[in-house]
């Protein structure tokens, strides 16, 4: 699978985290990647061949016929299709407590119709534990090639996908929780030491700012899947499903479309576009905030830092040009 993702507009970045997780195979993913914002060491080889065997072993104790798997990613969690099974396996350490939530959300999203890849029919949909792990199981989607139109299809398909999880009553964090955790880390110069004093301080002033004024719209708040970017998108023959909702939050539409490419976002219908643009803003302080962590492991990250460092300042500039003949929008 390729192994990239993006989280900001117009920018393509390798990701050292999970750029083929759960689902399908190689080619399926979304053409336009998206740079996670957090990255997971890889479980360690005598780990891997640990999960490999708990999920046959999960696999037989409910009668499923695999008869060996093949690796798709290797993260903190590992994605494996069980041959010659159009299933899933994603083992997780048994620490895990975000599996329930993403088998219990996926589950209802797909009995609403929305467009998201579904749990595996023929076990029942949760979570199951065995030798210090827990292992989830998914369909398997055959891979398609992107439609002409693919960036129409995006949109409007994380717009029915907000229409279902809109229905949802579900306990998960806040949007703000995730800025929150970012200001910490920038509190913490044990943590970021490597980070410059005055981009420390602009990047504290962003969030900070950018929080308020986007708190300060008064938009509806709703569930969201949290990072609907390309690389959490499948591309398959009935069109995008959306993937990984361990990331879901609540909060505005807009900061979900912020993660998605420029074009998704000019194309998704009925959305404040300035607050838009404010989301993205936020997300981009967020992701160069989580690259000086001194425990970051996304290759060439310090660069990618320090080059988003430049194109913060350039935005921030360009909103200000663009208040000085209007309302102040970014306070």
């Amino acid at each position: 699978m390729p192994r990239v993702l993006a989280v900001r507009p117009d920018v393509t970045l390798l990701e050292g985290r999970r750029a083929c997780k759960l689902i399908s195979s190689e080619g399926s993913r979304a053409a336009e990647p998206s740079p996670k914002e957090r990255t997971s060491p890889t479980m360690r080889d005598s780990d891997v061949r640990r999960a490999r065997a708990a999920a046959m072993r999960v696999a037989a104790s409910l009668h499923l016929p695999a008869e060996d798997t093949v690796l798709l990613h290797n993260s903190n969690k590992l994605t494996l299709r069980l041959m010659p099974l159009g299933v899933v396996a994603r083992v997780a350490p048994a620490t895990d407590q975000v599996a329930s939530l993403e088998v219990e959300l996926a589950e209802r999203l797909t009995a609403s119709g929305c467009p998201v890849a579904s749990p595996y029919p023929l076990v029942p949909p949760r979570p199951f534990e065995g030798d210090g792990f827990v292992v989830t199981f998914w369909t398997y989607y055959e891979p398609a090639a992107p439609s002409d139109v693919f960036s129409t299809d995006y949109a409007h398909a994380l717009a029915r996908l907000h229409e279902g999880m809109r229905l949802l009553d579900l306990s998960v964090p806040h949007f703000t929780d995730r800025v929150k955790e970012a200001r910490q880390l920038l509190r913490s110069r044990e943590r970021t030491p490597a980070l410059p004093e005055a981009d420390r301080m602009l990047l504290e002033d962003t969030l900070r700012r950018l929080t308020r004024a986007i708190r300060g719209r008064g938009a509806a708040e709703q569930l969201l899947h949290g990072e609907p970017h390309s690389g959490n998108v499948l591309i398959t023959a009935e069109g995008p499903r959306f993937i990984d909702f361990e990331t879901c939050c609540r909060g505005p539409v807009e900061f979900d479309v912020a993660h998605a490419p420029n074009e998704v976002g000019r194309l998704y219908p009925g959305i404040n576009q300035d607050l838009v643009q404010e989301c993205r803003i936020l997300v981009l302080a967020m992701i160069t905030t989580w690259r000086w962590d001194r425990c970051d492991q996304l290759p060439d990250g310090r660069r990618a830092a320090t080059a988003w460092l430049g194109e913060l300042r350039a935005l921030l500039h360009e909103r200000q040009t663009d208040s000085a003949d209007g309302p102040d929008r970014v306070r």
